[in-house]
């Protein structure tokens, strides 16, 4: 174990249009770690989890590739990163198993997601309540160092944490079959949906990424603010659009829109919410634009994306099976 380099490792669920809440708390920063942890990073496709929610087939799998076709359009690398879908790896499953018979109920019975999920009226099935298993599996099964996540994930780290620690001294006498990983914080604490709250599909007050022209102005002009007129002044500090504005203008021109904010005028002319929204629409717009045409181009031919998702699935059955040999090898399986 001690000869184990870092490795990073992360997923997310298909579970519908990805928005800027993906984008700036996790994918962005995927792409910078991508050159960190070149060969050593490892994101994948969360399907066997989208099953608590997911339904439909014909919905799933489009689900799995538009996620696919995001990732590489915003930049990830298929020759520094190993990108896959977690079904492709029967692994996980066989490992979020061993991982069950070592970890007590009432470690899962704490879980805030699960908790969460069942006070909005979610069906509390037993796949959602075993949901950190299969997490803490598909983290472990990769010996993962670092897991980067934002705050709501950071519990879900701890209980992997756990279910190593109980699997090592279970089986092998505290040896170091399975590695403990460490998380890492998205640095974007909180991305604001439409309402101020955290954007999330579960709140419907997202913007997809590849959203543009007048459907992306549509939704825009939906961004709550509060009942100043034209050419009052405003509070940069409360206000949900210019906290959408500070995660695409900086230096400069940030102190400048916060000038205009704070005036209530733009070159002698009244300033107002929907100047901001103009502005707003325009610098997501341009930010996505050549990334919405590699998406474009991938949603024409599928193959590409297909091909990256097979090659990665190789690569990591290759080191999943490297430590299920351990597993297997520490708790008496053949």
């Amino acid at each position: 174990m001690t000869d184990l380099p870092p490795r990073l490792v992360s997923g997310i669920q298909p579970s519908g249009e990805l928005h800027l809440g993906n984008y700036f708390g996790a994918i962005a920063q995927f792409v910078k770690l991508q050159e960190e942890y070149a060969g050593n990073c490892f994101v994948f496709i969360a399907d066997y989890h989208a099953l608590t929610t997911v339904r439909d087939a014909d919905t799933l799998r489009t689900a799995v590739f538009d996620v696919a076709a995001t990732y590489l359009s915003l930049g990830l690398d298929p020759e520094k990163v190993t990108l896959f879908r977690q079904s492709d790896v029967n692994e996980h499953v066989e490992l979020s198993w061993l991982l069950a018979t070592v970890t007590g109920t009432g470690l899962l019975e704490r879980a805030h997601s699960y908790k969460d999920k069942v006070a909005k009226g979610i069906r509390p099935s037993v796949g959602l309540f075993y949901y950190p298993v299969l997490m803490a599996a598909d983290i472990l099964i990769y010996d993962a160092s670092v897991v980067p996540v934002g705050k709501d994930q950071v519990q879900h780290i701890e209980m992997a944490q756990d279910m190593a620690t109980h699997f090592n001294e279970a089986f092998g006498g505290g040896q170091n079959t399975l590695r403990r990983p460490e998380y890492q914080l998205s640095p974007v604490a909180k991305v604001p949906g439409l309402d101020g709250e955290k954007m999330s599909k579960s709140y419907d007050n997202t913007i997809p990424i590849f959203l543009s022209g007048k459907k992306l102005k549509k939704r825009v002009a939906q961004v709550v603010t509060d009942s100043k007129s034209l050419g009052d002044p405003l509070d940069p500090d409360t206000c949900n659009v210019f906290a959408l504005l500070k995660l695409f203008v900086h230096g400069d021109e940030l102190e400048q829109l916060e000038g205009w904010y704070r005036s209530g005028a733009r070159d002698g002319q009244p300033f107002g919410y929907g100047h901001a929204k103009q502005i707003l629409a325009a610098k997501i717009d341009a930010h996505f634009a050549d990334a919405r045409a590699k998406y474009e181009a991938h949603q024409a031919d599928r193959s590409q994306v297909e091909a990256v998702l097979q090659a990665g699935a190789e690569r990591a059955r290759t080191v999943a099976r490297a430590t299920m040999d351990r597993v297997r090898k520490a708790s008496g399986l053949r």
